[in-house]
């Protein structure tokens, strides 16, 4: 894991590949979206759906989200050092109150210490024993106004741990790294902290196309979605694992998560369906179909959609 090797290099070839893919996969049958047509487990053979929130989603009616079928919600809280989401605590009281499973997230801002960004997350987000764990969002961030520092792999690293480490000891869960491809190109494709569970971005392929052989407990597969309860879009999520290995999982969340791995190559199977009445059926995720134009080239979504930048 050798030291300078910065990120901005990466990122330019990932710049180009990202201009490449929708070239390639808007005409017929053929190109990189046929990825979805292979053997890999589509985001519909998965069970358990969620979403992930932020201050952009708005006012949430989280009783009606209850009710499309939501299972679990990612609910932004903090980033740095002082900034806290301004829809963090009606977003945290209101799942709560809607019987909603539910855990906290934090955007890492680069140019702030990392003990500094914990003490915001931990004056935040509240210490509960039937939280999710908390999750720490690491992202490039080349567009950002106020932070231009290079990242090295070792340093991001380095940083990573120390905010991990403090996660664990204050709210007593494994926490989860959340990650977008090219970060994780550029600083962990190595293997570098694979002891932690892993909610990845890929909203084009199945997450085995970019994050290769490393598990995997959370995708977020759209970025444009739909939920009763949210005006607009919002990011859609699957948990690897059955209901029945969800429901043990929220007992006990401090324990890991069931991962996809290489090696097991398929999709959990699905349990039998809840009952649901008409008006309160889940809004279905998107199809895969190259021709349907849902789908989102990869990472197409810029970190200043989901972040402030700023402290």
């Amino acid at each position: 894991m050798p030291d300078g090797k910065i990120l901005v290099s990466r990122l330019l070839a990932g710049v180009a590949l990202a201009l490449a893919a929708p070239l390639s996969g808007c005409g017929g049958g053929t190109g990189p979206l046929d990825a979805l047509s292979s053997d890999l487990p589509r985001p519909t053979d998965y069970p358990v759906h969620g979403i992930d929130v932020s201050k952009f989603q708005g006012d949430i009616d989280w009783n009606a989200v209850a009710g499309s079928g939501v299972k679990f919600a990612w609910i932004k809280a903090t980033e740095g050092g002082d900034n806290t989401d301004a829809r963090f605590q009606a977003n945290w009281t209101g799942a709560k109150a809607a019987g909603v499973p539910h855990g906290a997230y934090h955007f890492v801002y680069w140019c702030r210490p990392p003990m500094e960004e914990m003490a915001n997350f931990e004056q935040n987000a509240p210490v509960e024993d039937d939280a999710l764990p908390p999750v720490l969002d690491v992202e490039a961030t080349p567009t950002s106004k106020t932070c231009h520092r290079h990242l090295t792999q070792e340093g991001a690293v380095a940083e990573m741990k120390v905010m991990l480490d403090e996660m664990q000891r204050h709210y007593g869960k494994r926490p989860i790294i959340y990650t977008t491809v090219d970060f994780y190109e550029a600083i962990l494709s190595d293997g570098a902290l694979s002891d932690y569970p892993i909610w990845v971005r890929s909203t084009k392929y199945h997450p085995a196309v970019k994050y290769g052989s490393r598990a995997w407990a959370f995708w977020q597969y759209q970025s444009d979605g739909q939920t009763p309860g949210i005006n607009g879009s919002v990011d859609r999520d699957v948990f690897y694992g059955t209901k029945e290995q969800w429901d043990a999982f929220l007992r006990a969340p401090g324990s890991s998560a069931p991962t996809w791995n290489a090696s097991r190559g398929s999709a959990p199977q699905p349990a039998a369906p809840e009952p649901q009445s008409a008006a309160a059926q889940p809004a279905p995720p998107p199809p895969a179909d190259p021709q349907s134009g849902v789908q989102q080239a990869e990472d197409a979504e810029p970190a200043a959609a989901k972040s402030d930048q700023s402290q």
